[in-house]
């Protein structure tokens, strides 16, 4: 399946959310190894972005809210763990174990 966002074709997850933000993620979280300088430089642009977009924040979250409710199941997939009772080991396998 391919995603498409505004005609340009979506083809990894980091990609996805750029052209969904309309800015890079790093510009948000930052690159690891950043200078004070490149963090700060960073900071300044992503100010301006917001100065020039007051939405950008709700539209974020209304994005992230969607994510979620769409990926639920996946993400809160528990299985439950099997308990034994108290007192008895698990079986022992390989060396040295009964046959």
């Amino acid at each position: 399946m391919r995603a498409y966002i505004g005609g340009q074709e979506a083809v990894s997850v980091n990609e996805f959310i750029e052209l969904a933000l309309g800015t890079p993620l790093e510009l948000w979280l930052g690159v690891e190894g950043e200078s004070e300088e490149e963090r700060a430089a960073r900071l300044d642009a992503a100010r301006d972005i917001l100065a020039d977009n007051p939405d950008l924040p709700d539209d974020v979250s209304r994005i992230a809210a969607r994510v979620i409710e769409v990926r639920a199941p996946e993400l809160f997939n528990v299985v439950p763990l099997i308990r034994r009772p108290a007192g008895r080991r698990p079986a022992r396998f390989g060396k040295g174990a009964a046959a």
